[in-house]
């Protein structure tokens, strides 16, 4: 069970360093996290942009770039489908946003031709530490589905578990969270909870534990599940919370970062390869915990 976002620091470090494409990483606090990264010794950093700003910003923070690949495509969408090349090539491993918008990014990453496409739901993650809780915990998805079809939350689902699994959780307990506890038929969120669940039952989704609908304290707190009579090994003790549709998963994620005091490190999944897609408002431990996160995983 992890209970800190610096022992992903440790998980990759056991394994073998991996190649991190960055776009448009011509970035103070995106090359300071990189930065880091190298010297935690998890990853070999290619960097893609405006190659004299990236060599300005690097020299401002002390980043020594020697024996450092550095493409120069000071367009971000050209950077943006360079760091994607790259991964088709056999050339990196992880793809990280730097100072580009999240739209190109995604275009690049989403296209039929030369994407990183696997046919499934591109899902957004962020793995939380919280000092309210007794360990990590997952939220999916504060970033990009907006209205999720069931099947779509099949995908959410399976990508958030994938992760767990490369963490060494070979059974995350995943609590599908609603406004209530009880299957309301009006409420669509607490049939697709329901249904979730069952196909978890019977085999359909597999290597985790389903539960829900829950309401968020059940599924984070013991106490608040046995005062409402809510049993099971989910309840109070949640890996990983999926949420209904964009608004409250983003609300979610928002007020745990700003008002709950958690730190997150946070990825794509979905595509063929992690996808660090940070926010200009995260903290500089944030991205390097990002960084961090596809590495271990």
């Amino acid at each position: 069970m992890l209970k800190k976002l610096d022992e992903l620091i440790e998980i990759a470090q056991q394994k073998k360093k991996r190649r991190l494409a960055v776009a448009a990483a011509g970035d103070t606090a995106v090359l300071q996290a990189v930065k880091r990264a190298v010297e935690n010794e998890i990853i070999i950093p290619i960097l893609i942009g405006n190659q004299e700003n990236i060599e300005k910003f690097a020299g401002d923070i002390g980043f020594d770039l020697t024996n450092i690949t550095i493409y120069n495509q000071p367009d971000s969408k050209d950077a943006s489908r360079k760091a994607v090349s790259l991964i088709r090539q056999g050339e990196a491993d992880i793809v990280m946003k730097g100072v580009v918008s999240t739209a190109p990014l995604l275009k690049a990453v989403l296209d039929k031709e030369y994407g990183l496409r696997k046919g499934g739901t591109l899902s957004h993650f962020a793995l939380i530490e919280s000092p309210h809780y007794h360990k990590l915990f997952g939220v999916t998805d504060a970033a990009m589905n907006i209205a999720p079809e069931f099947q779509e939350k099949v995908d959410m689902v399976n990508n958030a578990v994938e992760i767990f699994h490369g963490l060494g959780n070979p059974e995350p307990k995943v609590a599908i969270i609603g406004p209530l506890e009880v299957v309301n038929p009006r409420i669509e969120a607490t049939a697709h909870a329901a249904m979730l669940s069952k196909m978890n039952e019977r085999g359909q989704i597999k290597k985790c534990l389903i539960d829900g609908p829950f309401a968020i304290d059940n599924a984070v707190s013991k106490r608040a599940a046995e005062q409402k009579g809510i049993s099971g090994e989910v309840a109070g003790d949640a890996d990983i919370l999926m949420t209904p549709e964009l608004n409250s998963g983003n609300v979610l994620y928002k007020t745990l970062m700003f008002l709950g005091g958690s730190t997150s490190a946070a990825i794509i999944m979905g595509a063929r390869a992690p996808i660090v897609l940070t926010s200009r408002a995260d903290t500089e431990k944030s991205k390097m915990m990002s960084i961090a996160l596809a590495a271990a995983m």
